[in-house]
């Protein structure tokens, strides 16, 4: 089994209120690109549920849980590595976390990242969000080490935080995962410039999956999933639909890209702080 280069996948969902056919939609786009050859396979943001925010807290559940045996039993019987996406999960406070699961090929869920970065922002005539009114923000750098290469994991709003992206790679990552529900606005002008710049200046490979078409709650989401190489390269891109795309990881590309412009080993540590694991 060849773990310096293998195919991925990022799925594109427009998910609604009914975890019972977001699942079965995931279940279905899931298999189909395992039958592509991905092994590993990343899901968008808060793929499982979408609602009035007043329901979230109502809508979340704890982790593991019983969203997440489903998606541990997919990932076993696909034999794939998954990045469920992000779900809304259940915290001891009145809001919730929003968070990244990844399971191995045994089902077993090996790493979880709860989103740092809480999307309040008022754009006039655009984008009017405050997460912070029923979402909790994560208090962790997390990356797991898989035979696949060491995963980075964030979530969509994260994705302008570069110093998040540094502490990945400082703490390894070789590849950083971007389950995301980018409103179309934000999305039109800033997505592939965001997701190329975190590739480039990390020199990681970065799978970014998105939502798209319009929410339960009235927005419209970007679409546009793709996955990009170190180089800054977009080696897959999503049409405006729900899908799958996929490309092959070469580590053996990225090291050479790491060896020929060595940027990574020129960073001032009294700018960033110590490579100390995250």
């Amino acid at each position: 089994m060849d773990t310096r280069r293998f195919v991925a996948a990022a799925v594109q969902l427009c998910s609604g209120s009914s975890k019972a056919e977001n699942l079965d939609k995931v279940e279905t786009l899931v298999a189909t690109a395992a039958a592509h050859g991905a092994r590993l396979i990343v899901l968008p943001e808060v793929c499982l549920w979408r609602g009035p925010r007043p329901e979230e807290r109502s809508a979340a559940e704890p982790i593991p849980g019983p969203s997440t045996e489903r998606l541990g039993a997919l990932a076993r019987r696909l034999q794939v590595y998954l990045v469920g996406g992000s779900i809304l999960e259940v915290s001891d406070g009145p809001r919730v976390y929003n968070t990244s699961v990844l399971f191995d090929p045994r089902g077993d869920l090996v790493a979880s990242y709860r989103k740092l970065h809480l999307f309040d922002v008022d754009i006039a005539g655009h984008v009017s969000i405050r997460e912070s009114d029923t979402r909790a923000p994560g208090e962790a750098v997390v990356t797991a080490v898989t035979p696949l290469g060491t995963l980075g994991m964030t979530v969509c709003y994260d994705l302008r935080f570069p110093e998040l992206y540094r502490r990945l790679t400082f703490a390894g990552a070789e590849i950083i995962t971007i389950p995301s529900a980018f409103t179309f606005p934000t999305g039109a002008a800033h997505w592939e410039l965001l997701v190329r710049a975190r590739a480039v200046e990390n020199q990681v490979y970065v799978i970014a999956a998105d939502q798209v078409g319009r929410s339960p709650t009235g927005m419209v989401d970007f679409g546009h999933s793709m996955i990009v190489d170190p180089w800054g390269t977009v080696i897959a891109r999503a049409a405006d639909r729900e899908t799958v795309i996929v490309a092959e990881i070469d580590r053996d590309y990225q090291d050479r890209v790491r060896r020929e412009l060595p940027c990574l080993t020129h960073v001032r540590s009294f700018l960033v702080g110590p490579r100390d694991g995250g």
